[in-house]
Formats: C-alpha cells, sequence, structure tokens
C-alpha cells in the first residue's frame, strides 16, 4: 500500500532544486512488509517495550561479537538537510534510547541524483574558456572534499592532515600503516552500535520515480539522505498506521523545504559489547540467583572488589568486565582474600585482571599521594569523613596529632589549614610513603612524620619539651582505636604546676553492631578512660556492614583523667 502526496516545490527552492512549474513531485511512502495475521487465532499480546536489553535482543550467531543483539526498527530516510528540523518536531516519536544517536548516516549515501539538477554547462562555462574545461562551483567544491576526507584525515591534503592532526606515537612506530583487512577490524571493535537499512536490494520500483536514465537507485532522493530511527513501538507499522502528527510534520517540512519524497523503510539496529553497561553484561553471563556485584572501590587506576563466596568461581571474569566497563581509569582490578588481621593493616590482594601492580597514584581533595595497596592501608571510602575534620573541626591555630596516619590523606589535608602536624604510624612502608607525599605536596615544615607505637608516640609527644601543644587528637583506627585511649589517662601527672596545658579534643573511631551504637560506643570509652566522660559528640560515618556501623566520638580529654595519679609504666 503506498501513500501519494502532491506537493508543490516552495519557490525560493535553491536553484539546482528547481523544476518548471508546472512539474509536480511525488511524496511517496514505502509500506513496511509485514505477514497478514491469521483471522482464526487472536494475535499475541506483545511484551512492553523499555528500551535496550541483552536478554530482549535477538542474537546475532554470524557475528564475532557473542554480546552483539540486534534490533527491528522502523526509520524515515529523510534529505539531509531536512533532517534536523524533524528530528526537533518528531522527538517524542523518535527512539531516544541512551548513548544512540536518533539520526543515522548510511556508509556511500552522497546522493546520486545531484547532477541531474546542477546548472547545464552553457551556464557553468565562460565564454572562451580555454580547453573547454569546466569551472568548478562551490557545490562541486565541497562534495569533492567531503569524497576525499575519512577518518585517517585528508587523503590528498596531508600538509593539512598534519597540521589537523598530529601523529600519535603509536601511529608513528607503525610506518607503512596496517592493512586494510586489519583497519577494518579494528574500527569495527570500537564500533558501539550500527544501523542497517533491511531490504535494499528489493525496491526496484523506486527507479520509475525519475526513469531509466541510468541513474540508480536512490536517483529520486536529491542528494545525500539521513534516517530518523522511530520508536520501537512503530517497528511493525505501516504507513497509514503512523500517527497523523507525523504525518503533518511531514507534509508541512515538504511544503516548506520543497524535497522530493520521505521513505518509510525497516532498519535493524545491532548493539555490540561496548554499549551494555557493566551491570547488564554481568547480569547476562552470571547465572540467575547471584546477586551482581555492583561496587567496588576506586584507588587511583586499581577497582578494589570485595567478592562473596558465590562469586569466587566466576572472579575472572567479573574482574574482566569491570576492567572493560572502567578503561582507561582502571587498569587492573583485584581482590580482598582475607580479613585484616596484622598490626599494619595490610591486606591480601590478588590480581585478577590488568597490569599486575599494586603502585599507584590517588588524588584527594586537590592532593597526590603515592599508596602500594599490597604494603600500605589505604581506604578512599573515608574521604568525605576527612574532608569533615579539616573543615568543619580543625582551626586554623590547631596543632594536630594523628596517631595513625598511614600513608598520610588526613594529616598532608589538615597541613594545608592547621599550624601544624604530628604524623604517626608503626608500619614503616607507610611512613615511608608518608615522607615521599609530604614532599610531594610540599608540606615538609609543616608535618613531622615518626615511625612508632601509638602509646609510645603520645608519652613522647607530652614529654618533649619541644613540642607543641597539641589541641586535636586523631585516633583512626576503628577496629582498636578506643583500647589506646587509656594512655591519655595521668598523661599529665608529671606536669610542673602553674605551667598551662591544653586540653586536646580527641576523635576516636569504633565500629559497633548494638542496637544502640552510640551508647555502646560510649561505654567502651567511659570504660578505657576509666572515667565518666560527658558531653560526647557522637556521628556515624558509614554502615560497613548490615547492622555495624562505623561511628566517630569526639570529646574533651577530662582534667580528672589528664591528671590521675598513676604508676610509672614503661610501654
Amino acid at each position: 500500500m503506498a501513500l501519494l502526496f502532491h506537493v508543490q516545490l516552495h519557490p525560493h527552492a535553491p536553484r539546482f532544486l528547481r523544476r518548471p512549474a508546472s512539474t509536480r513531485l511525488h511524496l511517496r511512502f514505502k509500506p513496511l512488509s509485514s505477514a497478514s495475521p491469521s483471522s482464526s487465532s487472536p494475535a499475541p499480546t506483545p511484551l512492553p517495550l523499555h528500551g535496550p536489553s541483552l536478554r530482549r535482543g535477538r542474537s546475532t550467531p554470524d557475528h564475532a561479537d557473542p554480546y552483539a543483539r540486534a534490533f527491528d526498527l522502523a526509520a524515515l530516510r529523510v534529505p539531509a538537510a531536512a533532517c534536523a528540523p524533524l528530528e526537533r518536531r518528531l522527538r517524542g516519536h523518535l527512539l531516544n534510547w541512551p548513548r544512540v544517536r536518533n539520526v543515522a548516516r548510511l556508509p556511500n549515501d552522497q546522493g546520486l541524483a545531484l547532477s541531474l539538477s546542477l546548472p547545464s554547462p552553457a551556464q557553468r562555462h565562460p565564454a572562451g574558456e580555454e580547453g573547454g574545461h569546466a569551472t568548478p562551483t562551490a557545490v562541486e567544491r565541497r562534495e569533492k572534499l567531503a569524497r576525499e576526507f575519512n577518518a585517517r584525515g585528508f587523503v590528498r591534503f596531508p600538509n593539512l592532515a598534519r597540521l589537523s592532526r598530529p601523529a600519535s606515537a603509536k601511529r608513528k612506530a607503525k610506518k607503512g600503516g596496517d592493512s586494510d583487512e586489519e583497519t577494518t577490524r579494528e574500527r569495527d571493535s570500537d564500533k558501539t552500535y550500527v544501523v542497517e537499512v533491511v531490504g535494499e536490494e528489493a525496491a526496484e520500483e523506486w527507479k520509475g520515480l525519475v526513469g531509466e536514465e541510468g541513474f540508480g537507485k536512490g536517483a529520486w532522493r536529491m542528494g545525500p539522505t539521513r534516517l530518523l530511527l522511530l520508536d520501537e513501538r512503530y517497528a511493525e507499522s505501516k504507513v497509514d498506521e503512523l500517527p497523523e502528527a507525523v504525518k503533518v510534520v511531514l507534509d508541512h517540512e515538504t511544503a516548506q523545504d520543497g524535497s522530493s519524497a520521505y521513505e518509510l523503510v525497516r532498519c535493524q539496529l545491532t548493539l555490540f559489547y561496548s554499549y551494555w553497561s557493566m551491570n547488564e553484561v554481568l547480569e547476562a553471563i552470571l547465572p540467575e540467583g547471584i546477586i551482581i556485584p555492583t561496587g567496588f572501590e576506586t584507588v587511583g587506576h586499581i577497582a578494589h572488589l570485595n567478592l562473596r563466596d558465590e562469586h569466587l568461581p566466576y572472579k575472572r571474569l567479573i574482574a574482566q568486565v569491570v576492567l572493560d566497563k572502567n578503561k582507561p581509569k582502571i587498569q587492573t582490578v583485584v581482590n580482598k582474600t582475607d580479613a585484616i588481621q596484622n598490626d599494619y593493616r595490610t591486606m591480601q590482594l590478588e590480581v585478577l585482571a590488568g597490569k599486575d601492580s599494586l603502585h599507584t597514584m590517588v588524588t584527594e581533595n586537590g592532593l597526590r599521594f603515592q599508596v602500594d595497596l599490597g604494603t600500605v592501608y589505604w581506604n578512599s571510602r573515608l574521604a568525605t569523613e576527612r574532608r569533615r575534620l579539616v573543615d568543619n573541626i580543625f582551626g586554623n591555630s590547631d596543632v594536630v596529632c594523628d596517631m595513625f596516619s598511614g600513608v598520610g590523606p588526613l594529616a598532608i589535608s589538615a597541613a594545608k589549614k592547621v599550624q601544624y602536624v604530628y604524623a604517626n604510624d608503626i608500619n614503616p612502608t607507610a611512613v615511608e610513603y608518608l615522607e615521599r607525599n609530604i614532599v610531594l605536596n610540599k608540606l615538609e615544615r609543616k608535618i613531622e612524620a615518626f615511625n612508632m607505637d601509638a602509646r609510645r608516640f603520645i608519652s613522647a609527644i607530652y614529654s618533649s619539651q619541644d613540642v607543641r601543644p597539641v589541641t586535636q587528637i586523631v585516633m583512626n583506627l576503628p577496629n582498636d582505636a578506643a583500647e589506646f585511649l587509656d594512655i591519655f589517662r595521668g598523661i599529665l601527672q608529671n606536669s610542673r604546676l602553674g605551667l598551662h596545658y591544653v586540653m586536646p579534643k580527641i576523635h576516636v573511631y569504633g565500629f559497633s553492631k548494638a542496637e544502640d551504637p552510640e551508647n555502646d560506643f560510649h561505654e567502651r570509652i567511659n570504660l578505657a578512660l576509666c572515667e565518666q566522660v560527658n558531653n560526647i559528640e557522637m556521628h556515624r560515618v558509614r554502615l560497613v556492614a548490615p547492622g555495624k556501623w562505623m561511628l566517630c566520638a569526639s570529646f574533651t580529654l577530662p582534667e580528672s583523667a589528664a591528671f590521675a595519679k598513676l604508676k610509672n609504666i614503661n610501654y
């Protein structure tokens, strides 16, 4: 079934598109071929459409990509000049899928009838031109330039090509270039999707629009064309089944720009592996019933997974998908094989995909940190908590003491604001990286690093005559920090009378699985200090596991605890 419109060309159409006033152009919609439903049995109700999906798409066995999925669509083939206004007006009827453009351009579609409507040679050639050679028009120069331009640059203009896009080191190393087959294969592997017209060879009837003068298929199109991908609900629609709003818009645009025809065609949209998100691929490859591992911690170029036991048989497959879907930021994927069980807080990590290197550079709050996850501790999920302390708690005149500093994420961030920082860690490798990061961020004059046990470190700070009065103490060792509070009981008992001391504000971190985690943590602090501590500010940092909270308790050290009389204890 065909729908025929008679449209008079606009009087101000370009000269090469004009025809005699008596000539009428035909606007014909090509119907989509579909099998007539059986009258004896009702048509099955189609499944609701909710955008692209790996499970809903049709697999393509002949394609090398096992994740390629094909979808049947309908599209309007329109002149390139009319594509932009039509896309704006038909937005609600177009495909509108994520990362898929509503406009598609078919390869080698440059319009075959353009030469039919160009001015005659007598009009183009100036009189007396030697040799009768034609002077190319602006249209011809543009079309020539378009033909001589490809993905590698200007073929016929090497000097302009070098200025436009200098050769990369990889391209310089491959002098002579790859073969056409290798280049095509490499280009196809980077594709996200392709659009193909189905049944293009069967359109012989269109020759009748312009005659049989050897113009070939597509000559009726009067220049380059584009495909406007229609919504998936129109995939099986015929011309007369399209919404009236679409027909009105096409009729109006045809009257405005004098285009010759709009064709309704059937298309196949193929989405490749690079299109699908990480969660969609994992959902397709993992057995049903297994929870999809959607989250991971990012440390520089390393993705740190924490897989469950049910994921371990598929750990390398999961890691490869994570690596593919997060390149180039992620270059290494690791999994924690055991819990932290040592004083240095280092983790046992297994490299599952990518580079076999755990040394990386991390940028946090504008500062840079060198980290080796195999030998030091780092937790990117505490970045917000570190920012909270620096921005909301610490002041410009504070002297901060970080008892468990690691490689210095908090100590170095605080040194940008406070007066001075004393940073300590028991791990010698962590202290080595701490000193590197201090120099890297140019804070050598504001931080002093120590490699000691935390109790000996606090005793040394408060027994030295050259140490500045400490006003803020941070104890970020959630598993054991509360047990170190006993060092502060009697810390000032040997002070000289009349000497003024500042009672420091302590920020101690801990875990709690109790129903009332704040009260539980408060009781543990009182027990460690052997003192009833009032006015404790509790802050929930994050939920590390179901029912397990990480808390931060902030309080000023009571004078009764600081000046308590104790026996001499050598740590």
